[in-house]
């Protein structure tokens, strides 16, 4: 692999780069968008049943906050609750709503950068390649009187060029497939953190009416 590096010329080093910060980005996004860190299935109920005859004190708030995602949108509330308890139900539903926004966005963080390497990587790859077929056809050129040159030595070197794209391909599919999984998994987060968002609101309105 490393000879094939060496020989695809300076242009396959972007193209190196992009690989090493996919694969990092991948395994980061899978670490952080474990259930467990996101929305465990079971902790909306607890923290219904925690919070079934009051509003929990800042402790409890505190540990449900950094449990999960889900958890920073459900201590929201209570903490919603703990300031205000005659607060309305449109502003509790803002004080959520903004949690919800920004673990959306923590969520979506580098997915965008993933996209990109799957979009960039294909043209890197072809640049690789024109730049590689400019120098072999230069290297070709007439001189001197001489006609042509080795039709063997202009072939492999046609196929070192191309050896930038076909690396290209190699990081842009797997960077799309993961990409679009993450996309899909995020979503499913996102529409999971909503119906439980919706369904602690009528919990804690009929928390506050007891």
């Amino acid at each position: 692999m490393f000879s094939i590096i060496q020989a695809a010329g300076w242009p396959i080093w972007p193209l190196v780069a992009c690989s090493i910060l996919a694969l990092a980005l991948v395994i980061e996004r899978f670490l952080s968008l474990k259930p467990a860190r996101v929305a465990p299935p079971r902790l909306l109920d607890e923290a219904m049943a925690v919070s079934r005859a009051s509003v929990p004190g800042p402790d409890v708030v505190s540990q449900l906050e950094q449990n999960s995602a889900l958890g920073e949108v459900l201590a929201s509330g209570f903490r919603a609750l703990n300031s205000d308890p005659r607060c309305s139900e449109s502003d509790l539903r803002a004080t959520m709503e903004g949690t919800g926004r920004a673990v959306a966005h923590r969520l979506e963080r580098y997915l965008s950068a993933l996209a990109t390497i799957a979009s960039a990587a294909p043209l890197l790859g072809l640049f690789g390649t024109v730049v590689g077929m400019i120098e072999i056809f230069g290297s070709q050129a007439p001189s001197g009187g001489m006609t042509g040159g080795n039709p063997a030595q202009l072939a492999h070197g046609i196929s070192v060029a191309l050896y930038n794209t076909a690396f290209g391909l190699i990081i842009a599919i797997p960077a799309l497939i993961f990409w679009r999984y993450f996309r899909a998994r995020v979503d499913g987060y996102l529409l999971t953190l909503e119906l439980a968002s919706e369904r602690f609101v009528r919990h804690l309105l009929a928390l506050r009416r007891a």
